[in-house]
């Protein structure tokens, strides 16, 4: 997990997130995903799995996609990261973190190996969870 101590102007501030990014021209999610973990953490992914896709809708700002992936094989040393502090952190410590609450339900879906998904997480102006949408259709988090 990443702690998001460094970055100025983060709208991520405190908060622990997984690492990732934005897209680069031509990239598919698997490239954008392998660049930016060996960016971010300095490791090669060797094994992972797509598992789904998280559009957070808010009033005021431009709708986000996040395209979800976990690992289970990986290569390299991992070396310091200019955007935070990098952390191993046990599966069961991540929902006792400050993370926002969509990043909640997500991975309580990961944990239950839920299949592929699509999720719709809709935040107000002041980063408040309001409504999810899990494959189309309300979902009570």
């Amino acid at each position: 997990m990443l702690h998001r101590t460094k970055k100025k102007a983060d709208e991520n501030a405190g908060k622990w997130i997984g690492v990732g990014g934005k897209f680069e021209e031509g990239e598919s999610p698997e490239e954008c995903m392998l660049r930016e973990v060996y960016e971010e953490t300095g490791l090669k992914l060797n094994s992972w799995r797509f598992r789904g896709i998280v559009t957070f809708s808010y009033s005021t700002w431009e709708t986000e996609y996040m395209h979800l992936f976990t690992a289970d094989s990986f290569s390299g040393e991992m070396r310091d990261c200019d955007e935070g502090e990098l952390k191993w952190i046990n599966k069961s410590e991540v929902l006792n973190l400050p993370i926002w609450e969509g990043d909640r339900v997500f991975l309580k879906l990961l944990e239950t190996n839920r299949p592929f998904f699509s999720l719709k997480l809709r935040y107000d102006d002041n980063g408040n969870l309001k409504k999810v949408i899990l494959d189309g259709n309300n979902f009570e988090f």
